[in-house]
């Protein structure tokens, strides 16, 4: 079984490397993930999340730093640079995630960053006005669960 350290390790090396197969292998069926955009994904969905950002974006690097590990969690910081599809701008977005592990794998997955700083670069001077409200991020989180949704709904035409 491994370790919350082996378990982040082989995430991130995979997540830098857009290897969705494996980063999906780490989570546990009763895993739930969330973040600003992304709220309580299940297993499937959040499997499904990585395989659209991952094959979705063009120009994706990532750089990571384990930060703690104890018997069950994982604290890494992370830096994704990459360019907003919807919008064309180059964004620089700094992650604190914790990854609690169970039998070996991920149970739950929790990213914490500043939305207002990356709305600012993802959209601009409409993310600078708009940004730091409660409305802009539910607006978000509700374009994304869309997208994630139709993305599925694709996957499993596919496997039809």
């Amino acid at each position: 079984m491994l370790s919350p350290h082996q378990i982040a390790h082989q995430f991130y090396n995979a997540f830098a490397k857009r290897d969705f197969t494996t980063m999906q292998s780490l989570y546990h069926p009763n895993v739930v993930f969330n973040d600003a955009a992304f709220v309580d994904l299940n297993c499937q969905q959040v499997c499904a999340m990585w395989q659209m950002l991952l094959t979705g974006s063009k120009d994706l690097a990532l750089e990571y730093t384990l930060t703690e590990t104890n018997d069950t969690d994982a604290f890494v910081n992370w830096t994704a640079t990459y360019t907003f599809s919807k919008t064309g701008r180059k964004v620089v977005n700094n992650i604190n995630a914790h990854l609690v592990c169970h039998d070996g794998l991920i149970i739950k997955h929790t990213d914490s960053f500043s939305f207002y700083k990356w709305a600012k670069q993802a959209f601009g001077p409409v993310g600078f006005l708009l940004g730091g409200t409660s409305y802009f991020q539910k607006k978000v989180q509700y374009e994304v669960q869309l997208r994630l949704q139709k993305f599925m709904a694709k996957l499993q035409q596919k496997d039809q």
